[in-house]
Formats: C-alpha cells, sequence, structure tokens
C-alpha cells in the first residue's frame, strides 16, 4: 500500500485521518509544520502527500513550491471552505487535487485512490512519438528534437492527452476531467493558461503548430498531415 504523508497543524484533523488511513492499510507519517513536512519528506519517501495550505513556519504553498522543485509525487491539497484564491494557486503550483475542509473520510479516500490511479497509469504506459515529440510515461518526462523538455505534471498529463488523441478535438471539460478528474473546481482559463505553456515549450521550438485552437470547441494536436 501506498505511503501518505499528512501535512496538518491542526492535531484533530492529523490523528482522525491518520487513524483511518493506517486503518486502510496506508503506510503514514505525519507533520505539524511547514519544515517539518520538508524534513520528512526526504526521509520518509511518500507516494502522496496531503497537505494544509494554512501551516506554521512555511505555508503549504511555499512547500509545494520546494517539492515541485525535485519531485513529482501527487499532492492534495487541504483547505479552508472558500478559499478560491488558495485552491486556484496551489493548483497552478502543482497540486494534484484539493479538498475543502470539513470532509468526509470517504470522499478523502476516494480522491486520493483517483489520484494514484491518474500516476501510476501514467508512469505505465508505452512511449508516443508525434514528429520530433516523443512522450516517455515511464519517466513522466517527454523530448523534442532530442532534447528533454521541462514539464510539470500538469503538463506532462496534458501532453499525454493531446498526444493519445491526436487529430482529435478535445473540448475544455474532457481535458479537465482527463487531466484533474471528474467533479473538479477547474476554471477552463486554467486549460487556456496550461496550453500555452505547452505551446511556448514545443510549437515555438518547432516552428511548427502541433496543438491547434478549434474555434468554439477546444483543441487539437495535429500530427502535422491535417490543414493548419
Amino acid at each position: 500500500m501506498a505511503k501518505v504523508l499528512i501535512v496538518e497543524d491542526d492535531e484533530g484533523i492529523s490523528d482522525f485521518v491518520n487513524l483511518e488511513l493506517q486503518h486502510e492499510g496506508y503506510s503514514t507519517a505525519v507533520a505539524e509544520t511547514g519544515r517539518k513536512a520538508l524534513e520528512l519528506f526526504e526521509e520518509f519517501q511518500p507516494d502522496l502527500m496531503l497537505l494544509d495550505i494554512m501551516l506554521p513556519e512555511l505555508s503549504g504553498l511555499e512547500v509545494l513550491r520546494r517539492i515541485r522543485k525535485t519531485s513529482e509525487i501527487p499532492v492534495i491539497l487541504l483547505t479552508a471552505r472558500g478559499e478560491t484564491f488558495d485552491k486556484v494557486n496551489g493548483l497552478n503550483a502543482g497540486a494534484d487535487d484539493y479538498l475543502a475542509k470539513p470532509f468526509e473520510i470517504e470522499e478523502l479516500l476516494a480522491r486520493m485512490s483517483a489520484v494514484l490511479r491518474r500516476t501510476q497509469h501514467a508512469a505505465t504506459s508505452a512511449n508516443i512519438k508525434n514528429r520530433d515529440l516523443i512522450l516517455y510515461p515511464q519517466s513522466m518526462t517527454a523530448s523534442f528534437a532530442g532534447e528533454t523538455l521541462s514539464l510539470s505534471k500538469t503538463e506532462f498529463l496534458m501532453l499525454k492527452y493531446f498526444m493519445e488523441n491526436l487529430n482529435t478535438v478535445l473540448s475544455r471539460d474532457s481535458i479537465i476531467t482527463a487531466v484533474w478528474g471528474k467533479d473538479h473546481f477547474i476554471d477552463e482559463n486554467n486549460v487556456d493558461v496550461y496550453v500555452g505553456y505547452l505551446r511556448s515549450k514545443i510549437d515555438q521550438a518547432a516552428g511548427e503548430t502541433y496543438i491547434k485552437t478549434v474555434r468554439g470547441a477546444g483543441y487539437m494536436m495535429t500530427d502535422g498531415n491535417i490543414s493548419k
């Protein structure tokens, strides 16, 4: 079973979640501060992190930013209800999901399972090639014309979805479901932002269009054989 690092300064919440996860068979560790979270991240090597945003010493968002410099492990943010700004910032900083407090343990377990499934699926697929672009799911990396691309996990998952559906128009809703999961609070503008990130790393380097905008419908990655 997966190893989970619980980062939460509310002892009541952390004790409750810790006991429930251990009951489900997860191996767990608990950190009460941002600095302790970074220490345990190195020592415990978790497969998934539950990360509160409001923490002593270092905020959850700062912990996330530092972790994303070296790791793409799944991170689920625990937020106070209504903290839309922090949710959006957390997702843009590389979080995989979020859950507003107070929450039901069943929902937390379901979200954990979904995030772990997406990550494991992404890491077990075969390499995918489109022109000079190659995706390597085993290492969650990609290259263009032999040069490694620097991708966040969200960018990788979005690129993978595009490359698995070449020459197919993908709606923003379908992209959100594939990358962030069902029933997710993600503004469609976030899709546009991440498509922009991918274009800056692929289309500009190639000098040709890989990801095409289909007005009123969404986006499509082409194999170069259909008209632009």
